[in-house]
C-alpha cells in the first residue's frame, strides 16, 4: 500500500491538529484490526494513533492485512503512523477454529515484530484477548511498560453467548485474561462497566482509567449535502424516515431485533425504512430473517459495509441511528463507535439494551432506549420520535451537545497521552537513576 493523503474529511481534521513539540514517546501500538479510513469498520486505533503522532510521539502500529496471503510484512505511513501489515486471512464469518487460528498466528508474527521496534511503551487493544502474548513479550524484551486496553470483557461475553463452552476453553481464556492484567502496567476501559469487570477480575482500580470511544465532529460537518444525494439516488428511500444500522453483523449484535422491528413498524407506518450497512457472521441470517418475515426489500435494505470515510453520507441521511446487541446482560458495558459516530453526526441514537449508554440517553435526551423484547411497545415508540419534528430536532441537539461535552475525540486521545506517559515516567526514573 502506497503512502497516500486522504482527501476525506479525516484527512482535512488531521491536518488541522496544531503541530508536534520536540519530544516525545517511542509507541509500539498492537492492533490486530487497525483500520483506516479507506477501510471498513472502526478507525478509533487510527484516530488515537494520529493525535499522538501529532503531539510528537513516534507511533508503530503493528496489525494485520486481512485480505492477504503470504509471509512478508509491508509497511505504510498514514496519517504520521508507522503501520507494518502482517498478512493474517480473518473474516467474521470463520469459524470458531479458524478464528482460534488467525489470531494465534498473529500473535506469534507480531510479537517478532514488535520486540524489535524501539519503545518506550507497548500498547495493545483487544479483541483478541490474544494480543496480549505478544504484548508482553514484547514489553519483556525491551524492558517497557505494557498499557492494555480492554474494549470487551473477555472471556465473559464469549461465555455468555455460549462461543466458549467447554470447560478447558473457558479455563484458558481467564487465565489468558489474568496474563493480561496481571503483566499491565496500566489498563484502559473503554466503559464503567469494562471498567468494573476489571476491577471484579482482582487489577487495582487506581491503575485502570475509563476512555470510552470518541466524537470527532469535524468529520461529520457538511455532509448534509451528501446526505440528500445519497436519499435521491435511492427510490426506495426519497423523503422517507430512515433507521440506520451501520456497524458488525455478529452474534453478539443480534441485528436480526431490527428485521422483526421493520415488520411490526410497517404495520403502523409503512413509509419507515431500515437500513442495514456492514457485514459479520450473521449476515445471512439477518437477510434470510428479513426476507422469512417479508420486509426484505419492502421496508428493510441491506448494503454491503463502507469505508469509513463514506459514513458521513449515510448518517447525514438517517434520522435515527441504531446500536443493537442480543439480551444478554454482559452485552451492556459496550462502547460501540456506531453510537458515538452517530452523536458526532448529530443524529439521535436508539438502542436496546440498559447499562451506562442507555442511562446516558435517558439523561440528556440524545436518542431512544427500545424495549429488547415488546416489539409492539419499541415501534410505537420508534415510530412517535420519527414523526414528532420538534423531539427529533430536540435529539439532534442533544446529540451534538454529547459529542462537544463528553466524548470529544481530542480531550480522550489526551487522556489516553496521559495514561501512557504515567506508565513510562517510573521505568524513565529508574534509568536515570
Amino acid at each position: 500500500m502506497p503512502d497516500r493523503r486522504h482527501n476525506s474529511p479525516l484527512a482535512v481534521a488531521a491536518s488541522s491538529l496544531p503541530e508536534p513539540p520536540c519530544n516525545g514517546m517511542r509507541i509500539v501500538y498492537l492492533h490486530q484490526y487497525f483500520n483506516t479510513p479507506d477501510m471498513a469498520g472502526g478507525t478509533r486505533s487510527y484516530e488515537m494513533a494520529r493525535r499522538l503522532v501529532r503531539a510528537g510521539h513516534e507511533v508503530h502500529m503493528v496489525t494485520s492485512s486481512r485480505a492477504s496471503h503470504g509471509r512478508r510484512w509491508r509497511r505504510t505511513r498514514e496519517a504520521g503512523i508507522q503501520v507494518h501489515w502482517c498478512p493474517v486471512p480473518y473474516t467474521n464469518a470463520m469459524g470458531f477454529g479458524r478464528r482460534m487460528a488467525a489470531f494465534m498466528q498473529f500473535a506469534w508474527r507480531s510479537a517478532r515484530k514488535a520486540a524489535g521496534l524501539p519503545a518506550d511503551v507497548i500498547f495493545a487493544t483487544s479483541t483478541p484477548l490474544t494480543i496480549a502474548l505478544p504484548a508482553v513479550y514484547a514489553a519483556r524484551r525491551q524492558s517497557a511498560p505494557m498499557v492494555f486496553e480492554v474494549r470487551d470483557l473477555w472471556p465473559e461475553m464469549p461465555i455468555a453467548i455460549g462461543a466458549l463452552k467447554s470447560r478447558p476453553a473457558v479455563a484458558a481464556a481467564r487465565r489468558l485474561e489474568r496474563f493480561a492484567y496481571e503483566n499491565a502496567d496500566q489498563i484502559v476501559a473503554l466503559s464503567p462497566g469494562m471498567k468494573a469487570g476489571v476491577v471484579a477480575a482482582g487489577y487495582p482500580e487506581s491503575r485502570v482509567t475509563v476512555i470510552p470511544n470518541s466524537c470527532d465532529r469535524a468529520l461529520f460537518r457538511g455532509a448534509e449535502a451528501s446526505g440528500a444525494a445519497f436519499r435521491r439516488a435511492r427510490p426506495w428511500l426519497q423523503d422517507r424516515p430512515l433507521v440506520v444500522y451501520a456497524g458488525t453483523l455478529g452474534l453478539i449484535n443480534g441485528v436480526d431485533y431490527l428485521a422483526r422491528l421493520a415488520r411490526v413498524v410497517h404495520r403502523r407506518d409503512p413509509e419507515v425504512r431500515f437500513l442495514v450497512v456492514g457485514d459479520g457472521g450473521q449476515h445471512e441470517t439477518v437477510r434470510r430473517a428479513a426476507a422469512e418475515l417479508g420486509v426484505l426489500e419492502k421496508n428493510f435494505f441491506m448494503m454491503a459495509p463502507v469505508p469509513k470515510s463514506e459514513m458521513p453520507a449515510i448518517l447525514a441521511a438517517a434520522d435515527i441511528a441504531t446500536s443493537v446487541v442480543v439480551d444478554i446482560e454482559a452485552t451492556w458495558s459496550n462502547s460501540a463507535n456506531k453510537v458515538f459516530d452517530a452523536l458526532a453526526a448529530g443524529r439521535p441514537i436508539a438502542i436496546n439494551h440498559g447499562g451506562w449508554l442507555a442511562d446516558m440517553i435517558h439523561e440528556t435526551g440524545c436518542g431512544l432506549v427500545l424495549e429488547a423484547h415488546d416489539l409492539d411497545a419499541a415501534a410505537d415508540r420508534l415510530v412517535a420520535a420519527l414523526r414528532d419534528p420538534g423531539w427529533l430536532d430536540r435529539a439532534q441537539v442533544a446529540a451534538s451537545r454529547v459529542a462537544e461535552t463528553r466524548f470529544d475525540r481530542d480531550k480522550l486521545a489526551c487522556q489516553l497521552e496521559t495514561v501512557l506517559r504515567r506508565s513510562v515516567s517510573p521505568m524513565r526514573d529508574r534509568m536515570a537513576a
